[in-house]
């Protein structure tokens, strides 16, 4: 089903469309903003790999953005596709929602307090929901090789447990500042177990995530732990970038600041 798009307000870079999606998975309504690069023409003699990021909302412009601070995606893809250090691609920013907790959380927790979790069903709203809308819409590459996911805090967090659910489905992760703590570190727990990774995974986290330095510290061992798991599934440093990166804090500004490095490390040749 091929949904109609409006274009969005002009961002400083690329072309952002806007589409509107009914999801039935997920019982509610959101938009996708999608990036297109600046050779993209629409007539589909040439195709791009896809990048889906979460919280959309703070992706492309700072006046959807939380606190007013957006990541820079259209500014940072465009120059490093400028530079040739990546390819041309389709970025697509997933809005949250004022259920964001739940959808990104897959299991029941305390911290933070959710009862109704639908992390769950999150894989399947991708594959079945959002896939095919882009697909249908935009000329796409297909395989793994040209899928990546991401997101950061319960974004992070999600991308992450959707690797676990579907393998297989996208080849590179890009994981900032994920929640690893949430349900007692459950999803660590699934991680030791699992062992099809994809061909690319970036970790992101700052030593001041929360400002207090006992939880900082814990914050920063869990995702010493994560990395541990994958050098242990066999992820070498061609596969897995993990960045600690000195006084960065739980911000758009950090993720902002990180994203060259990832985008070049998950998608150059």
């Amino acid at each position: 089903m091929k949904v109609a798009a409006t274009a969005a307000l002009p961002v400083s870079a690329g072309n952002l469309w806007l589409h509107e999606l009914r999801s039935r998975i997920l019982k509610n309504t959101r938009l996708l903003r999608v990036w297109l690069p600046p050779d993209y023409d629409g007539w589909g003699a040439v195709r791009y790999p896809v990048l889906y990021l979460n919280d959309g909302q703070n992706l492309f412009d700072p006046a959807t953005a939380f606190a007013g601070v957006h990541w820079q995606v259209g500014e940072t893809a465009t120059r490093l596709i400028s530079e040739q250090k990546i390819p041309p691609l389709i970025i697509v920013g997933i809005d949250n929602t004022k259920s964001r907790a739940d959808e990104y959380i897959p299991y029941k927790s305390k911290d933070p307090r959710v009862l109704n979790a639908k992390g769950k069903c999150y894989p399947d709203f991708l594959q079945r929901e959002v896939m095919p809308l882009i697909e249908e819409s935009y000329s796409v590459l297909k395989g793994p090789e040209n899928i990546g996911l991401g997101g950061s805090s319960l974004g992070g967090l999600i991308t992450l447990y959707t690797q676990l659910a579907a393998p297989g489905v996208f080849g590179r992760l890009l994981i900032e500042s994920p929640s690893l703590f949430v349900a007692n570190r459950k999803i660590l727990d699934q991680c030791r177990r699992f062992r099809n990774w994809p061909s690319r995974v970036y970790v992101g986290m700052g030593t001041r995530e929360v400002g207090n330095a006992e939880k900082d510290e814990k914050i920063v061992a869990d995702v010493r732990e994560l990395e541990a798991i994958l050098r242990e599934a066999g992820l070498d440093e061609q596969r897995l970038k993990v960045r600690i990166q000195e006084g960065a804090a739980h911000s758009e500004s950090a993720w902002a600041a990180r994203l060259p490095e990832a985008l070049e490390f998950l998608f150059s040749s």
